[in-house]
């Protein structure tokens, strides 16, 4: 793999080959971009994960010196189960000016388009470093960024701008909300259904707290801004999964609801959560342990994302909307790394990426051939920039 020059669109193909999903190892892709660096003299270091079955992976091309860039991607993708493919997820195919496969728009394509631009950075007379990180596990909690920002933050001068290469159709996102997720177990007593006087049931008291955050919803949308640059404008639940019980004729012993909210960058991110666990703790718990002292709830946090907020992000968006030559600036409100990045480096960071997020997660993800062509007019761009003093 010596000095191997590679296209966008081949580094592409053979990044969506890995199959990355979140529950497996991503270390093969991971090995395959080391090498691929160490071809062209660029040394790489790995912040692994704490059963070393995952890693991240950041390197730097150009000068050690402070103001580069950081190019940052997830590596990890969402699984293809049970979804109606017309295209194997795993080969890259191109139909219509689309490429098609599970993680081109999101979200392997920025970093694959300045993976194959290496050996033109490599090249250039760099005067500002560009530095690469990649990271695991984002799709399932933003987990790996923690550790991966955390020791570059140690490690590398500190940089002018972060792009989080997030599908952004190339225009500049300059905030975005924070994600808890809390996984919350009832445990009540078993019963014969026709004795419910006897036991608890732990689903049934599930549902009150389902019941509970749609009426939370309701009134944080009764309140939210009506000039509000977010949509939804307010801090907006979801429960995810709700597992338990053993028969229909038995009250159930457990029932698991993994749940979760985005909160808004004006909000602390764990406001909404307190809230829950209070509600919990002193309003469902009595009822159910009125019925049985045996019964019991906990909580357990799962994940958290930060918001993303817009101050301080100046520098970037400049930067960011000269490179990719949009005038358009905004917000989302599905979480990034940007908010982890942002607050462990202190660097004014934005979200910049090829692809459009309706296709995320989708069957038949795609990106359109042309973000491909708008993502290299923005590595070129960028180049140029990194090469004047």
């Amino acid at each position: 793999m010596t000095g191997e020059v590679v296209g966008s669109v081949e580094m592409l193909r053979r990044l969506v080959a890995f199959d990355t999903t979140s529950r497996n190892s991503n270390l093969a892709l991971i090995e395959y971009v080391q090498k691929y660096l160490e071809g062209h003299g660029v040394a790489s270091k790995l912040v692994p994960s704490g059963d070393g079955k995952k890693a991240n992976l950041f390197a730097t091309v150009g000068p050690m010196v402070k103001d580069g860039v950081v190019l940052s991607g997830h590596t990890d993708v969402v699984p293809v189960d049970g979804q109606p493919w017309d295209t194997d997820p795993w080969t890259l195919t191109l139909k219509d000016g689309k490429y098609y496969g599970r993680g081109t728009c999101d979200m392997k394509a920025f970093f694959a388009i300045g993976l194959s631009k290496l050996p033109e950075f490599k090249k250039a007379k760099l005067k500002k470093p560009i530095h690469f990180a990649l990271s695991y596990d984002e799709e399932v909690g933003c987990i790996g960024a923690h550790a991966l920002a955390a020791k570059m933050a140690a490690e590398v001068p500190k940089p002018r701008a972060i792009i989080i290469g997030e599908p952004t159709m190339m225009t500049v996102v300059h905030a975005h909300k924070g994600a808890q997720i809390y996984v919350t177990k009832f445990t009540g007593f078993e019963a014969h259904s026709s004795m419910t006087h006897l036991g608890v049931s732990a689903i049934h008291f599930a549902g009150e707290f389902v019941h509970w955050l749609n009426t939370v919803q309701d009134e944080l949308e009764a309140a939210a801004p009506k000039n509000s640059e977010f949509m939804p404008a307010a801090a907006t639940f979801n429960v995810g999964t709700i597992v338990g019980g053993t028969a229909g004729n038995i009250l159930a012993r457990e029932c698991e609801v993994l749940w979760g909210y985005r909160e808004l960058p004006t909000e602390p991110l764990d406001r909404l959560g307190k809230r829950a666990m209070a509600w919990l703790e002193t309003e469902l718990l009595p009822k159910m342990k009125a019925k049985h002292p045996a019964a019991a709830i906990s909580t357990e946090l799962r994940s958290s994302t930060p918001a993303f907020s817009a101050e301080g992000n100046d520098e970037a968006k400049t930067l960011a909307a000269t490179w990719s030559g949009s005038n358009t600036v905004g917000s989302v409100v599905y979480a990034t790394e940007a908010g982890i990045f942002r607050k462990t480096l202190g660097v004014p960071t934005v979200v910049c990426g090829p692809g459009d997020i309706a296709q995320a997660h989708q069957p038949n993800e795609f990106l359109l051939a042309s973000q491909v062509e708008a993502c290299e007019a923005f590595m070129d761009r960028m180049l140029e920039w990194c090469c004047r003093d």
